[in-house]
């Protein structure tokens, strides 16, 4: 097996680790503000942050085109300040994994947050610990099941994106193709054994994580 076969795994790997922390930090920050705080327009907002979960892929892909190609503001400053476009990019990769991550982990946080004991924490903040003591000595201990669920599931969400990183990031080989991407070309081109090889790898790795997420719900049940 040449550098070749393995770059797509390399690109996924790396893609599916950031666009996971992207997801992890967004989502824990959005999460407990959702989980604790109740404003106007909270529900149509949430909504709008669940929405990657049941769009179509090519309408997600179709919105990040729109949102950073060419002649939109955020395109024109990036490249104004790159010289380029982040379309047919690694990072384009990256964008387009943490957006359809984004909501599992959300949804963890949110779930996680929600079940913290508010008199536990009402109890630290009137011992006089700040509102970040609080989040990261006693909210984020006490909701981590959930977070470690919701980062393991935005992880293997990511490296399984295809639609929208296929139409964001496109299928550059040696640039953009990533795991989802070349099984697509293996089974258009007929290379079944190729397809097969990647697809047992994303099985493997999905399953092992996953059952991590099992053993740590196990022992916590202990």
């Amino acid at each position: 097996m040449n550098q070749d076969y393995f770059f797509p795994i390399q690109l996924s790997l790396v893609v599916a680790f950031a666009a996971a922390l992207a997801a992890f930090i967004t989502g824990v920050i959005l999460g407990k503000v959702f989980a604790v705080q109740s404003f106007k327009g909270k529900i149509i907002l949430e909504t709008m942050l669940m929405l990657p979960l049941v769009l179509p892929p090519s309408v997600i892909g179709f919105l990040l085109i729109l949102m950073f190609g060419a002649k939109s503001p955020i395109g024109q400053l990036i490249e104004a300040f790159t010289g380029g476009t982040i379309l047919f990019t690694p990072l384009a990769a990256i964008i387009a994994a943490s957006v359809v991550a984004f909501p599992l982990m959300f949804q963890s946080a949110k779930a996680g947050f929600t079940a913290v004991d508010k008199d536990i924490e009402g109890a630290a903040k009137v011992d006089g610990a700040s509102t970040w003591a609080v989040l990261v000595k006693i909210s984020i201990p006490l909701a981590s099941k959930s977070l470690i669920a919701g980062g393991v599931l935005s992880f293997t969400r990511a490296l399984g994106e295809f639609g929208a990183t296929l139409m964001f990031a496109g299928n550059l080989p040696g640039k953009t193709q990533t795991i989802p991407t070349m099984i697509y070309i293996a089974v258009e081109s007929g290379n079944t054994k190729l397809a097969f090889s990647y697809v047992l790898f994303s099985i493997t790795l999905a399953f092992i994580l996953l059952g991590l997420i099992q053993i740590i719900n196990k022992r916590n049940e202990l």
